[in-house]
């Protein structure tokens, strides 16, 4: 990851969904490029489980800057770490907030809405994220409908699944039991789920390896490490959480309700990725039927991980909203001459 300078949201208190108050919450995040004179050029980004505020310098670099598909001169592009996470933003990463309140997604994009208004955006181009950040992107199309003109949200479903919460339990009771461990073990299982098997059965076969005996477990036990070099325990506990609670219809009225209000402002875009293990494109085809939003699909060997991989396609998805979101901006500025 390229070292680059963070900035920093400051709140004298936030309530969280549950009732528990936070005190002197710090959000983490870089903003790259500028907002123009009318506040209507800001993207909002919203990362996946272990992924940072640094979109442009890390796990999205490909798509963000100087004349990429996020272009940093057009538009002023908004990543923040979100709230449980362990780069920067408050979490239980910090053992003086120990014990930590449980949080939701809603949460995660209510904390990041007041950053924006505190910038001063008056309205946002593009809102969009994957996996557990694409929850937090259909929580804020249902939060704030009338805020964002297209919101993508990839490889995300409107609710956390029966199979998604029972991986994330499997995970949580290897953390209880592997103790130091855990965390490089748990990686390896989510790994399983992120990737597909066609993808080892080409890339790995059966070939050996001197560590681990497979190169297949090798690969494992190296993303296992990485992410503990790299990782609290805690916040991904929290994360894990976080995602379990999911569920956009929650108090809502159901799904249909929940999202129809944003596809009746703005646009929504489901974006679903073939031979996903972790969420299928039928668990995002459901939801964008039931709000009457667009589908779009990602085709790729690398599975649920291909919203970070496949980026020319994902580029491609992120252009036509933008150029779709625009258009109501400059037909208004036209008129107002």
């Amino acid at each position: 990851m390229s070292v680059r300078t963070a900035l920093a949201q400051h709140v004298d208190h936030f309530e969280l969904e549950s009732g528990a108050v936070l005190r002197d919450v710090r959000q983490t995040y870089f903003l790259d490029g500028e907002l123009n004179a009318s506040r209507d050029n800001l993207i909002v980004i919203f990362h996946a489980l272990t992924g940072s505020a640094d979109a442009a310098g890390d796990w999205w670099r490909g798509l963000i800057g100087p004349g990429r598909t996020l272009d940093t001169e057009r538009y002023a592009v908004l990543c923040t770490n979100l709230l449980g996470s362990c780069y920067g933003t408050t979490g239980p990463w910090e053992a003086e907030r120990l014990p930590f309140p449980a949080i939701t997604p809603r949460d995660q994009a209510r904390l990041i809405h007041g950053l924006v208004h505190e910038l001063g955006a008056e309205s946002v181009a593009l809102a969009v994220g994957g996996s557990l950040g694409g929850m937090v992107a259909l929580e804020w199309a249902a939060s704030f409908p009338a805020l964002t003109r297209t919101t993508v949200s990839l490889a995300a479903p409107a609710a956390h699944t029966a199979s998604a919460i029972a991986w994330s339990h499997i995970q949580r009771r290897i953390l209880d039991a592997a103790g130091a461990e855990g965390l490089a073990i748990a990686r390896m299982v989510a790994m399983m789920t992120y990737r597909t098997p066609e993808e080892f059965e080409q890339r790995f076969g059966r070939e050996t390896a001197e560590v681990d005996g497979y190169q297949v477990a090798s690969y494992l036990s190296h993303h296992g490490r990485k992410l503990t070099a790299r990782f609290d325990t805690a916040s991904y506990l929290t994360l894990l959480g976080a995602m379990d609670a999911h569920d956009v219809a929650r108090g809502r009225g159901g799904m249909a309700e929940a999202l129809g209000t944003a596809t009746g402002r703005g646009r929504l875009i489901g974006v679903g990725i073939a031979g996903d293990r972790l969420y299928s494109e039928h668990d995002v085809r459901t939801w964008v039927e039931a709000a009457g939003a667009e589908y779009r699909e990602i085709r790729s060997i690398y599975g649920h991980d291909a919203f970070l991989l496949e980026l020319e396609q994902v580029a491609s998805i992120l252009a036509d909203a933008l150029e779709e979101s625009m258009v109501p901006v400059l037909a208004s500025k036209r008129g107002s001459k």
